[in-house]
Protein backbone atom coordinates (compact mmCIF):
# COMPACT_ATOMS: atom_id res chain seq x y z
CA UNK A 1 0.00 0.00 0.00
CA UNK A 2 1.54 3.15 -1.24
CA UNK A 3 2.18 6.05 1.23
CA UNK A 4 1.14 3.27 4.00
CA UNK A 5 1.59 5.40 7.51
CA UNK A 6 0.65 8.33 5.90
CA UNK A 7 -2.54 10.39 7.10
CA UNK A 8 -3.80 11.32 3.43
CA UNK A 9 -6.72 13.77 2.92
CA UNK A 10 -8.92 12.53 0.14
CA UNK A 11 -9.65 15.34 -2.92
CA UNK A 12 -12.97 15.52 -4.31
CA UNK A 13 -11.74 13.92 -7.26
CA UNK A 14 -10.66 11.31 -5.80
CA UNK A 15 -14.06 10.29 -3.99
CA UNK A 16 -16.02 10.69 -7.39
CA UNK A 17 -13.15 8.05 -9.01
CA UNK A 18 -14.61 5.64 -5.34
CA UNK A 19 -17.92 6.13 -5.88
CA UNK A 20 -18.14 5.65 -9.67
CA UNK A 21 -16.49 2.16 -8.89
CA UNK A 22 -15.14 2.19 -12.42
CA UNK A 23 -11.16 1.42 -13.59
CA UNK A 24 -10.26 4.18 -12.22
CA UNK A 25 -11.66 4.24 -8.32
CA UNK A 26 -10.43 0.63 -8.40
CA UNK A 27 -7.05 1.35 -9.11
CA UNK A 28 -6.99 3.69 -6.61
CA UNK A 29 -8.65 1.63 -3.55
CA UNK A 30 -5.96 -1.16 -4.75
CA UNK A 31 -2.60 1.21 -4.86
CA UNK A 32 -3.70 3.71 -1.76
CA UNK A 33 -5.87 0.94 0.06
CA UNK A 34 -8.87 3.56 1.33
CA UNK A 35 -11.04 1.30 2.62
CA UNK A 36 -8.00 -0.55 5.19
CA UNK A 37 -5.60 2.53 5.96
CA UNK A 38 -4.87 2.55 9.25
CA UNK A 39 -4.55 5.62 9.85
CA UNK A 40 -7.92 6.04 8.18
CA UNK A 41 -8.28 8.32 5.35
CA UNK A 42 -10.25 11.51 5.99
CA UNK A 43 -11.96 14.37 4.25
CA UNK A 44 -12.72 17.99 4.84
CA UNK A 45 -16.04 19.25 5.60
CA UNK A 46 -15.97 21.05 2.54
CA UNK A 47 -15.45 17.89 0.56
CA UNK A 48 -18.76 16.65 1.81
CA UNK A 49 -20.50 20.16 0.20
CA UNK A 50 -18.92 20.10 -2.77
CA UNK A 51 -19.71 16.36 -3.69
CA UNK A 52 -23.04 16.91 -2.51
CA UNK A 53 -23.50 19.67 -5.34
CA UNK A 54 -21.89 17.16 -7.76
CA UNK A 55 -24.77 14.88 -7.42
CA UNK A 56 -27.19 17.53 -8.01
CA UNK A 57 -24.83 18.43 -11.57
CA UNK A 58 -24.28 15.02 -12.56
CA UNK A 59 -27.88 13.73 -11.57
CA UNK A 60 -26.88 11.11 -9.62
CA UNK A 61 -30.01 8.78 -9.07
CA UNK A 62 -31.19 7.36 -5.61
CA UNK A 63 -28.65 4.43 -5.71
CA UNK A 64 -25.85 6.60 -5.84
CA UNK A 65 -26.96 8.91 -3.86
CA UNK A 66 -27.18 6.64 -1.17
CA UNK A 67 -23.71 5.63 -1.93
CA UNK A 68 -22.67 8.69 -1.56
CA UNK A 69 -24.41 9.27 2.01
CA UNK A 70 -23.01 6.27 3.18
CA UNK A 71 -19.46 6.97 1.73
CA UNK A 72 -19.80 10.50 3.59
CA UNK A 73 -20.77 8.96 6.68
CA UNK A 74 -17.89 6.63 6.91
CA UNK A 75 -15.16 8.84 6.05
CA UNK A 76 -13.92 11.61 8.95
CA UNK A 77 -13.88 14.38 8.27
CA UNK A 78 -12.25 17.46 9.67
CA UNK A 79 -14.07 20.60 10.46
CA UNK A 80 -12.58 23.62 9.29
CA UNK A 81 -13.54 26.31 12.24
CA UNK A 82 -10.53 26.04 13.84
CA UNK A 83 -7.96 29.52 13.97
CA UNK A 84 -5.02 27.31 12.77
CA UNK A 85 -7.13 26.36 9.76
CA UNK A 86 -8.15 29.91 8.91
CA UNK A 87 -4.16 30.67 9.36
CA UNK A 88 -3.34 28.05 7.01
CA UNK A 89 -5.82 29.02 4.57
CA UNK A 90 -4.71 32.95 4.34
CA UNK A 91 -0.95 31.70 4.13
CA UNK A 92 -1.72 29.63 1.11
CA UNK A 93 -4.48 31.87 -0.40
CA UNK A 94 -1.52 34.64 -0.27
CA UNK A 95 1.18 32.40 -1.55
CA UNK A 96 -0.71 31.50 -4.22
CA UNK A 97 -1.17 34.53 -5.44
CA UNK A 98 2.08 35.57 -5.04
CA UNK A 99 3.25 32.91 -7.45
CA UNK A 100 0.50 34.06 -10.08
CA UNK A 101 -2.31 31.24 -9.48
CA UNK A 102 -5.42 31.70 -8.25
CA UNK A 103 -6.61 28.88 -6.77
CA UNK A 104 -10.82 27.92 -6.30
CA UNK A 105 -11.89 28.77 -2.81
CA UNK A 106 -12.73 24.93 -1.96
CA UNK A 107 -9.02 24.10 -2.84
CA UNK A 108 -7.84 26.17 -0.82
CA UNK A 109 -10.14 24.86 2.30
CA UNK A 110 -9.08 21.20 1.49
CA UNK A 111 -5.52 22.07 1.34
CA UNK A 112 -5.55 24.02 4.71
CA UNK A 113 -6.95 21.03 6.15
CA UNK A 114 -4.39 19.26 4.85
CA UNK A 115 -1.50 21.24 5.53
CA UNK A 116 -2.70 21.77 9.88
CA UNK A 117 -3.23 17.52 10.01
CA UNK A 118 0.11 17.18 9.01
CA UNK A 119 -1.47 14.54 6.27
CA UNK A 120 -0.60 14.44 2.27
CA UNK A 121 -3.50 15.12 -0.20
CA UNK A 122 -4.56 12.64 -2.75
CA UNK A 123 -5.82 13.78 -5.89
CA UNK A 124 -5.51 13.35 -9.63
CA UNK A 125 -5.18 17.13 -10.67
CA UNK A 126 -3.20 20.01 -10.76
CA UNK A 127 -4.29 22.50 -8.57
CA UNK A 128 -2.01 22.02 -5.94
CA UNK A 129 1.34 21.42 -7.82
CA UNK A 130 2.86 25.28 -6.80
CA UNK A 131 2.14 24.73 -3.06
CA UNK A 132 4.89 22.78 -2.48
CA UNK A 133 6.73 26.05 -0.52
CA UNK A 134 4.07 26.18 1.54
CA UNK A 135 4.95 23.00 3.59
CA UNK A 136 1.83 21.25 1.61
CA UNK A 137 2.38 17.92 0.80
CA UNK A 138 0.96 16.40 -2.41
CA UNK A 139 0.26 12.88 -3.68
CA UNK A 140 -0.99 13.37 -7.54
CA UNK A 141 -2.16 10.50 -8.83
CA UNK A 142 -1.26 10.74 -12.63
CA UNK A 143 -4.13 9.48 -15.43
CA UNK A 144 -2.22 6.54 -16.58
CA UNK A 145 -1.89 5.36 -13.02
CA UNK A 146 -5.82 4.95 -13.03
CA UNK A 147 -5.73 2.45 -15.95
Amino acid sequence: MKLETEQLVLDTNILVHLLRGRQAGQAIEHVYGISRRAPRAIISVVTKGELKSLAYKFEWGADKREALGAMLTALPAADISHGSIYDAYAAIDFASMSLGMKMGKNDLWIAATTLVVGGVLLTTDADYDHLAPTGLRVERVLEAQLR
